[in-house]
């Protein structure tokens, strides 16, 4: 692979990409540079194709450069890319999201996913009148300094921070849980249910890869907070509209008391939006005394990507082929790693999946950390030279889109029937 694009990157920007996971850091080797993209397949700089099941992360459900959805961008940025006021389109956005979602009573449109986070957090605080949050091991919620907390060794751990320039004093009131461990969730609302504002949480984990909640976990923390005055706050940023249209909450039948939203919702465009019940959003300015802005907040550019995107999937409801397209591509990897002998767990939710190179059940972030990333990232490298792209990393999600062809899944699956075959030879 060529080095010359990445070497001169890292002459100007630091570590030569502008997010961590896209230097290749946790599989090693130099990153891919991409120069387009269009249906469910890559291109790079040096004219490689790659079949695409990272997706921007989870954002492009319907694949890149989706006709309609740029039709109407180019509409759009043709009267204007940001106006820093007030349009029509962010209603209509809005209305579609809320309708979708009925626990959004009122939303506020941001720029990105850690931006609606910090929003949601701070107007439960201002709502519950308490400080401490409570969040998940392994989960990731943005890189806003109360959550960027290493995971807990302890049934309930206050947490340390994960990155250096964090004060502890910014995370000591957050507290730290394994996923899926109703135990440890109350004896932390137990010591804490004085002055625990909020508990936040990726309904199906997928930041430490695709961690699903097990039977009644989600009910059991709506109940546990509601009798403790604890708002519960959903963090959908990639499972909204990606796993049914009103997204895990729909599927699951849960109603948290605010929901974080991004990706899927700004059609491959930067957006955030976090919203939920009328009394706790009234407290946002202008309306209350809880201040949040964002210059770029409601850019008419993301916000027609995320209306047309919305649209298409509600009048295509495309959401039982996606999951009988992956789960039909999951099982067929799971019987090509026995017929190789090759150790895997694969965990899938929907559009959604995960490899972890381990013979152990993966339940929460502790079990996903005894995959083989050495593995992975052998996994990873042979994919890319047959030319495949999946998520940088043991501990990220993959995703299936709806222009995902069944050539597509068959090419994958001889790529990965090769990779297996030559693990077990070696």
């Amino acid at each position: 692979m060529d080095n010359s694009l990445f070497n001169k990157a890292k002459q100007y920007l630091v570590g030569g990409v502008n997010s961590p996971v896209r230097s290749f850091r946790a599989v090693g080797g130099s990153p891919v540079f991409i120069k387009q993209g269009k249906g469910s397949n890559l291109y790079d700089e040096q004219g490689g194709k790659y079949i695409d099941f990272c997706l921007s992360w989870g954002a492009l459900i319907l694949g890149h450069a989706y006709p309609e959805v740029v039709k109407k961008i180019v509409e759009t940025v043709k009267k204007g890319t940001s106006f820093g006021a007030a349009t029509k389109i962010e209603t209509e956005l809005a209305a579609i999201i809320s309708e979708a979602v009925p626990s959004i009573a009122l939303l506020r449109m941001t720029s990105s996913g850690t931006e609606a986070v910090m929003g949601a957090i701070r107007l439960a605080r201002a709502f519950t009148k308490k400080d401490k949050i409570l969040k998940f091991e392994g989960a990731y919620h943005g890189h806003s300094d109360s959550l960027l907390v290493k995971p807990g060794s302890g049934a309930a751990t206050l947490g340390i921070p994960d990155s250096q320039g964090i004060p502890e004093d910014f995370t000591r009131n957050t507290i730290v849980v394994p996923f899926n461990h109703p135990e440890s969730i109350e004896k932390a609302v137990l010591e804490y249910k004085d002055s625990l504002a909020a508990v936040i949480v990726e309904p199906v984990q997928a930041n430490c890869g695709v961690i699903p909640p097990q039977d009644n976990f989600l009910s059991f923390l709506r109940d546990i907070t509601s009798r403790n005055k604890i708002l519960l706050i959903f963090d959908e940023v990639i499972t909204g509209f990606r796993l049914t249209y009103g997204g895990a909450q729909k599927m699951y039948g849960i109603t948290p008391d605010l929901t974080c939203l991004g990706k899927i919702i700004g059609g491959g465009m930067p957006v955030g939006a976090f919203g939920g019940r009328r009394e706790v959003m009234e407290l946002l300015a202008p309306l209350g005394s809880v201040y949040q802005a964002g210059t770029l907040s409601g850019n008419p550019v993301a916000v027609t990507a995320g209306i047309t995107t919305l649209n298409i999937l509600k009048e295509t409801d495309p959401y039982d082929s996606l999951k009988a397209k992956t789960a039909s591509f999951c099982n067929k990897v799971k019987f090509l790693a026995q017929k190789h002998s090759i150790k895997i767990k694969l965990n899938t939710v929907s559009s959604m999946f995960s490899i972890f190179f381990t013979d152990n059940p993966v339940v929460d972030y502790k079990s996903a950390s005894l995959t083989d990333q050495k593995e992975f990232a052998a996994f990873f490298h042979g994919l890319i030279k047959k030319g495949v792209y999946f998520s940088p990393s043991a501990f990220e999600t993959n995703f299936i889109s709806t222009v995902h062809s069944q050539d597509d899944i068959n090419e994958t699956l001889n790529a990965i029937d090769d990779i297996f075959s030559f693990f077990s030879s070696a």
